[in-house]
């Protein structure tokens, strides 16, 4: 096995960082986009570098095997893709990071004592399609592939377009259990995203939970009409009601102690002298409990039924998705902290309402999660950020973790296997 890059983590991050760059600093990877496909070739060449066995499954996913594929695999990575406008830490840390540990223990072990992977996920942002971790869902089962396959971008390019027109066949599409059975347990190093790391004073921390989160959408149905002519009894203006939803949404969010957010509003026909005659809301929400979010959610709907009654607007609200969150295993946590202990000192456990490949792993696989200090909180945006200092602990403790699960010779047998019934209905999708 050559290391013709050793674990330069900084010329890795540095041969990746140009890659769907715009010219504000910002990301557009968006998957199966040809700064995402650039991205992938990335990881290509990452794995041609190391000798390892390079693996493109039925949905998209990338996989590079030090040793050989096989049973009891400790599995490490993220994804590469992004959201329109976002930083460049969300994803490629988890890969770079995962080989450069790769890196350290092909020095320590010589020959891995257990298959172990890196993996670039496929489309987990969901921000061109609309479906987040679509290729870690569509591997375990959650997700009709049909159903997936048909969402279209704001160009009208469906999913299956977009795949084939990258060379990849959209019909092998489905859930891969032969391929899940095969993981002993998945990492994942991740930005955090927040500033809790920060506070602490802490580089990197563990992750104990991901909050339950589902996305709605809302369409308002008025008349559209002239802007100097229509009185304003006579209007029926989709947008009044559709204002008051993400007024309600940001009120009662608060109050419940939950995450109400609307980043995404299309009006038609858009234009400024004219009552729209369409207003489209999509609203995410998330909350630590699924009954939170569920009540928060049916709050809003009626509120703004309510609101639509009054303006004579028609209402039709749809969930597009929605997902149970993850409690990670305790018994694979208490290994991560012991792991990362030993090498950085006293680690924070911490819980996020950001979505993660990890927990859809979550609910087949033991499954755990590592974050790094992102000193300005910030995510999905530019300015998201880490130290090349904090990413090297990250790095250190990515490895020490690997290097526990490939030493333990018990196979993992005191964590708990995830309920079978965690899986989800086939026609469940997550959000991001």
């Amino acid at each position: 096995m050559s290391y013709a890059q050793g674990d330069d983590f900084e010329e890795m991050w540095t041969s990746l960082a140009p890659l769907g760059r715009a010219p504000d600093g910002s990301y557009q990877r968006l998957a199966w986009s040809d700064a995402e496909l650039s991205c992938r070739d990335w990881f290509r060449r990452q794995a041609r570098l190391r000798n390892m066995l390079l693996d493109e499954d039925r949905n998209g996913n990338l996989w590079a095997w030090w040793g050989e594929p096989g049973a009891g695999a400790i599995v490490t990575g993220s994804h590469l893709d992004s959201v329109p406008g976002g930083g460049g830490f969300d994803g490629p840390l988890g890969v770079v990071s995962a080989f450069a540990a790769v890196d350290r223990l092909a020095r320590r072990y010589g020959q891995p004592p257990k298959p172990l992977a890196v993996v670039d996920f496929a489309d987990e942002e969901g921000g061109r399609f609309g479906v987040a971790c679509a290729g870690s869902r569509l591997m375990t089962g959650q997700v009709d592939p049909c159903a997936l396959l048909a969402r279209t971008d704001r160009s009208g390019v469906t999913l299956a377009e977009a795949m084939t027109a990258a060379g990849f066949d959209p019909s092998r599409c489905g859930a891969d259990p032969g391929r899940v059975s095969k993981i002993a347990a998945f990492v994942e190093l991740h930005i955090e995203q927040g500033r809790t790391l920060d506070h602490l004073g802490a580089p990197v921390g563990v992750a104990a939970a991901v909050w339950p989160h589902g996305r709605w959408r809302f369409d308002f149905t008025g008349q559209a009409d002239h802007a100097g002519t229509t009185r304003i009894v006579d209007r029926r203006d989709p947008l009044i009601p559709a204002a008051h939803l993400i007024l309600d949404a940001r009120a009662q969010a608060e109050a419940a102690e939950a995450l109400a957010t609307v980043g995404r509003v299309e009006v038609n026909p858009g234009a400024t002298n004219a009552v729209a005659s369409r207003a489209s809301v999509w609203l995410d929400a998330r909350a630590p409990s699924a009954e939170t979010v569920r009540n928060l959610v049916e709050s809003i709907r009626v509120a703004s039924v309510q609101r639509c009654s009054h303006h004579r607007v028609a209402l039709v609200a749809s969930e597009e998705s929605w997902s149970d969150g993850a409690s990670f295993p305790a018994a694979l946590q208490e290994r991560l902290v012991a792991s990362v202990r030993a090498v950085l000192g006293d680690v924070p456990r911490l819980t996020t309402g950001a979505g993660h490949d990890a927990a859809v792993l979550a609910a087949q696989v033991p499954t755990a999660m590592l974050f790094v200090r992102n000193p300005t909180g910030v995510s999905h945006d530019r300015a998201e950020s880490a130290s090349m200092q904090d990413c090297l602990r990250g790095v250190d403790a990515l490895s020490a973790v690997l290097a526990a699960l490939l030493d333990d010779a018990g196979g993992l047998s005191d964590v708990p296997a995830p309920a079978a019934d965690r899986a989800g209905s086939p026609s469940a999708v997550a959000t991001r």
